[in-house]
């Protein structure tokens, strides 16, 4: 089995300094896909470029203590590519993908992390427009290889991917356009929800981020936000799933699922 982690640091200095890499040697996953890392190349070397035996491939954001993803990673990769547009959304460092392609198979593991639109208009049509490029990008790559996109879409996509999904319709996340491109894609764009696969009728169980406002943890009033997107053949091997919420490194929880690779 192979096993696959995602999760929002919400900083990697913050997140390791909660318990994180104690974590990392107890649950031993084979990839870890981290996004808001917060940090630049400078910050992580001699410190963060490995994690509990797993190393770093990073795509960092140009601006300081913004965005940035990474995957860490036991199996050494044939190729790491680092940004997916070649333009607005590559300087804000929110996709890093690690191929291990062998003369029998093309497989990539991906860590995104998709904009949020929360702090406003400008911030929502930059979202829409990161997903306009997104897609047409995932059908391309589809074409070519096997993959697991995992990481902080920011998108609830069903109405049990939230606890309040009434009041939240117009709000950033779970916008009917978001949720569109969400169907889209796990349908016509033939990607598969790991987790709605392995589990189709979880409700309060599924979320994975929770508001800092309030009681909001303690509550339980949560978000589905993180995400394994796969293709069908990959997705096809998925034998289990675990979110942890036991201990917490930051805003989200990890989301792990145990692969046949």
């Amino acid at each position: 089995m192979f096993k696959l982690t995602s999760l929002n640091l919400n900083g990697i200095r913050s997140a390791t300094s909660k318990g994180l890499e104690s974590w990392l040697a107890k649950a031993q996953p084979d990839c870890i896909c981290v996004q808001e890392v917060k940090a630049q190349a400078a910050d992580v070397a001699g410190k963060f470029e490995i994690l509990a035996g797993l190393k770093g491939h990073f795509h960092y954001a140009e601006k300081k203590g913004y965005s940035g993803v990474a995957a860490y990673t036991r199996l050494e990769p044939s190729d790491v590519i680092a940004g997916f547009d070649g333009g607005e959304f590559d300087g804000e460092g929110r996709y890093v993908e690690l191929r291990f392609d062998t003369p029998s198979r093309k497989h990539s593991i991906i860590s995104a992390y998709f904009p949020s639109g929360s702090s406003g208009e400008e911030r929502q049509q930059a979202k829409f427009r990161f997903l306009n490029a997104m897609y047409p990008h995932l059908q391309q790559l589809k074409a070519q290889r096997d993959f697991i996109l995992c990481g902080d879409i920011n998108i609830a996509h069903r109405e049990t991917d939230l606890k309040n999904w009434r009041s939240n319709q117009k709000n950033s996340g779970f916008t009917p356009e978001e949720r569109a491109w969400m169907t889209r894609l796990t349908t016509e764009g033939g990607m598969v929800d790991v987790y709605r696969q392995l589990e189709p009728a979880s409700t309060d169980a599924c979320y994975t981020w929770w508001s800092n406002r309030g009681q909001a943890y303690a509550n339980n009033v949560g978000w589905r936000l993180d995400y394994h997107l796969a293709t069908p053949a990959l997705a096809a091997g998925a034998q289990s799933v675990n979110i942890y919420k036991t201990e917490k490194f930051s805003d989200h929880a990890p989301v792990t699922i145990g692969y046949a690779w």
